[in-house]
């Protein structure tokens, strides 16, 4: 039987690939096992800067929970003693992850799926790609994934799109935000590609630190904010990392990240 998430280690980047092409690419409770597993395997590794997180083959990003009747693991399902949600978990393991992720949104992205690209830090999709909320169709709501689209979703255009159901083009999802850039699907390679190079060749402790901080100071009112931020620069400053990029500057050369 093939993986749900194939693991593919190359340079400097981890890609993850939801391999269930034949649906879609859905979220099961495997495929966000997989997902953390891989996620897990890349923070372990010096050597890996990035982690894209994309889908097989080139319909599907991924169709969010599995809609198959009696499919293995659907997301709909919980065990009343123990609430606690696997899609929630590897949310919560996005969270942590100190390493910048990516999503290439190689096709359409939709209900869990969007929350995947949400939940990522960056995302590049291809023109062909469509976006969207489409659980009040089927009676449901986008429950687990609304948390994310509030935080990066305009609130009238999220009220829009989880209200009506309406799919919308990834051109759409660029003016709103939840996407980076947009390129025809025979350039997403080359701009992802583009992307990673651009982070590769930073400080890799700036941008654990800075993602740390990024995720503390979110939801702090201001003033707090500025007590976590004021302190974390000079900590900052003393890195192995920092010592690099200013003897670097000075000598007018690239560093040589050690990476601590």
């Amino acid at each position: 039987m093939p993986e749900v998430v194939l693991k593919e280690s190359t340079g400097a980047v981890m890609r993850l690939v939801i391999n269930r092409p034949e649906r879609r690419n859905a979220l099961n409770e495997e495929v966000c096992a997989g997902i953390e597993a891989g996620i897990e395997a890349a923070e372990a590794d010096p050597a890996i800067r990035v982690i894209v997180l994309t889908g097989a083959g080139d319909k599907a990003f991924c169709a969010g929970g599995d809609l198959k009747p009696g499919a293995d693991g659907a997301p709909f399902e919980m065990n009343p003693a123990d609430p606690r949600h696997y899609v929630i978990r590897l949310f919560r393991r996005m969270e942590r992850c100190r390493l910048p992720t990516i999503a290439r949104v190689n096709g359409h992205a939709l209900a869990g799926g969007l929350g995947l690209v949400c939940a990522c830090d960056m995302a590049v999709a291809a023109d062909s790609a469509t976006l969207g909320v489409p659980e009040s169709r089927i009676g449901l709501f986008p429950m687990m994934i609304l948390a994310y689209m509030m935080r990066i979703v305009p609130r009238r255009k999220l009220f829009e799109m989880t209200i009506t159901g309406e799919p919308f083009s990834s051109a759409q999802a660029l003016e709103l935000g939840i996407l980076n850039y947009v390129v025809p699907a025979a350039e997403l390679d080359a701009k992802m590609a583009w992307l990673i190079e651009r982070i590769a060749d930073k400080s890799p402790t700036a941008i654990k630190l800075g993602k740390q901080a990024f995720r503390a100071i979110e939801d702090m009112p201001l003033d707090k904010a500025f007590e976590y931020t004021q302190l974390m620069l000079p900590m900052m400053a003393l890195t192995e990392d920092a010592r690099e990029g200013f003897a670097a500057f000075n000598a007018k050369r690239q560093p040589a990240w050690p990476g601590r």
